[in-house]
């Protein structure tokens, strides 16, 4: 079976290579063969996933090696795979929900003249982060990782005719490259420190190394995870990724991409508990996150962008679980795939509505959509329920977990990261109603455009719906199986590692509170916009939902402190260089040349000048003998 591991990778990466390089003869078929490659690699996983289900736990791991890539001296770098309970999660996810999404996208991307080549780089997203989740070192897990990166940039850019694409693809790549930075000078802490990036000789040496290289090394990885999943401070990317189609939004920044950064951190684990003060800054960018987007979800008017606010708040909690360590770990993975289910329904959702609306994305000109697009609003509507944590629904099962865990931390720490994990729980329940209400319900609002032309909504072909239903479908249902008799804690645990923590209260009193909060959440959304008509444009607000309605100014602090500071930075280093260096090296050369030109009249060219300072040399020479003698 351990053959079949590389499987998994080739086929969407073939897709890749066949779609992009076959030219316009596939442009018929190529959506097809996209999505038949994605398919196959999920039926490879399911085989793979249901031999690892006969098996017990500690036998559970698969590795296939493929060949030594750098065999350099005491640098030994090989591509070779390895596949357990973590990384199995991550393939049934990425190549379920995938290919999900390629169904979705014949049918939103049928009139694109580019559709062929799309569907290539769907393909080889699959296939790069199939190789970063299954990779058995840190090296070739950063193959995957900027390979991700670049398919990213291509598909957050696919509608390059777009200024606004094309720049949303631009500040993507570049603020992922500041992260991943951090993973490359991880990798190269680990192999000065361990002699080796290979998962299990690191996590091996890991408690015999300084906690002090350890907390680098931790430090760096969080800088990556920031990055990948768009944590503060490297956030500022994922609201204009939403430039991109629509299918892209659900891949990238549901299921796949923004996950990364979680499954590094948890990869991680032996790393992370060794380092205790790394693990407090993980839990500190978790829950300051998961404030920052839920509150940027608030204020936003474009239902992509309310939705990339809220994946960047759900990516909170998966981190601040991650930064728990053995409390949250299974928690954090398994509200990452829970959260995989939801939000790409949502975002599909969102493609339906903005499919019947002439693509228009502005909530505040939908409304009453509900009777025009009826299965939209159902499949959108169980991912509304299921995120906000309505009883029984995935997202009940999974985030309550990790508020759960947050308690359990203990101490003054754990209050403090639990009432912000019941805060933000409040806060999703108000901007996801408030997307529900602007969306499906109340009066009409759209408007004929510019050319007159009014939107007529309607409801999306059946190879759009199918997905949505599917994902709607484990929307409800995967939370409550997953624990049932704590199969996904008893799944992951050989793993991960699995502790309880210190509750200071009972799980009862922190679910009857996440209920609370919950009801206050969606009771004050319905009170602003259920109750009352939803104006066209939009308030000017207060000062707080301006600054939210700007991503409470990340980019004007990132002009502000990076590319400012930056101008003037380089501004002095330049007025350094031209003042000191070039002033030392220029000064030195006048004085040269000043000396020379005085010595260069000594030689003027006339005998008798050269006889006399001849006569004179030796005269001192003779009188310097003389007294020297004397003495």
């Amino acid at each position: 079976m351990d053959n079949l591991i590389a499987l998994l990778v080739a086929a969407p990466l073939l897709g890749a290579a066949v779609l992009l390089c076959g030219g316009r003869r596939l442009d018929a078929v190529g959506h097809w063969i996209g999505t038949a490659l994605a398919a196959s690699s999920f039926v490879i996983g399911v085989v793979l996933f249901a031999d690892m289900l006969g098996k017990n736990a500690e036998h559970r791991t698969l590795t296939q090696f493929l060949y030594s890539w750098i065999p350099v001296g005491g640098f030994q770098a090989d591509v070779a795979f390895q596949l357990d309970q973590l990384s199995m999660t991550f393939v049934l996810l990425i190549t379920g929900v995938g290919s999900l999404i390629h169904v979705y996208s014949i049918g939103y991307m049928e009139h694109d003249e580019r559709r062929r080549r799309f569907f290539g780089y769907l393909n080889l997203f699959l296939a790069a982060m199939l190789l970063l989740v299954l990779a058995d070192n840190y090296l070739l897990l950063y193959v995957g990782w900027e390979g991700v990166g670049l398919a990213s940039y291509l598909l957050i850019g696919f509608w390059q005719h777009k200024p606004s694409a094309a720049t949303a693809a631009k500040k993507a790549f570049l603020v992922n490259r500041v992260g991943d930075m951090g993973l490359s000078i991880a990798i190269m802490l680990m192999f000065t420190t361990f002699g080796t990036f290979t998962f299990g000789p690191v996590f091996e040496a890991a408690g015999g190394a300084s906690e002090g290289k350890l907390t680098a090394i931790a430090l760096m990885l969080l800088l990556a995870a920031c990055g990948k999943s768009a944590q503060v401070p490297l956030q500022s990317w994922l609201g204009d990724a939403m430039e991109g189609p629509t299918p892209v939004s659900a891949l990238i920044h549901a299921a796949t991409m923004v996950t990364a950064g979680v499954y590094l951190i948890v990869r991680s684990a032996d790393i992370f508990n060794a380092a205790p003060d790394a693990q407090l800054v993980v839990t500190v960018v978790g829950a300051v996150t998961l404030l920052f987007g839920a509150i940027v979800g608030c204020a936003k008017d474009d239902i992509k962008k309310a939705l990339a606010g809220s994946t960047m708040s759900q990516i909170g909690y998966m981190i601040l679980a991650a930064g728990l360590g053995p409390i949250g770990y299974v928690f954090a993975i398994m509200h990452l795939v829970t959260h995989g289910f939801f939000k790409a329904g949502l975002f599909l959702g969102a493609g339906s509505v903005m499919h019947g609306m002439n693509d228009e994305v502005d909530m505040r000109k939908y409304g009453g959509l509900r009777t025009y697009m009826p299965i939209t609003f159902v499949t959108f509507g169980l991912g509304y329920l299921a995120i906000i944590g309505f009883p029984g629904l995935s997202g009940f099962f999974s985030k309550d977990k990790i508020i759960e865990a947050a308690f359990a931390k203990g101490g003054t720490e754990g209050w403090i990261l639990g009432g912000v994990a019941l805060l933000g729980a409040a806060i999703t329940a108000f901007y996801m109603t408030r997307v529900m209400l602007m969306t499906f319900f109340g009066e009409k609002r759209w408007q004929p455009d510019e050319n007159g032309h009014e939107p007529h909504p309607h409801e999306s072909p059946k190879v759009m719906t199918i997905p949505m239903i599917v994902l709607a479908f484990g929307s409800v249902f995967a939370g409550g199986f997953f624990s049932i008799g704590d199969r996904f804690l008893n799944w992951l645990e050989p793993v991960t590692g699995h502790s309880h923590g210190n509750p200071p209260v009972s799980a009862l009193t922190v679910t009857l509170s996440t209920m609370v909060v919950l009801v206050i959440g969606v009771a004050a959304a319905y009170a602003q916009y259920g109750r009352r008509p939803v104006p066209v444009v939009a308030p000017r607000g207060s000062l707080l939902t301006r600054a939210a309605r700007r991503d409470l100014l990340q980019d004007d602090f990132n002009h502000v402190v990076l590319v400012r500071g930056g101008e003037h930075l380089t501004r002095s280093l330049v007025y350094v260089d031209h003042t000191l260096v070039d002033g030392v090296v220029n000064g030195t050369a006048a004085s040269m040349g000043g000396l020379s030109g005085r010595l260069r009249k000594l030689q003027n060219g006339y005998a008798r000048s050269y006889a006399v300072s001849m006569f004179g040399g030796a005269a001192i020479l003779i009188a310097a003998t003389l007294l020297m003698r004397a003495v």
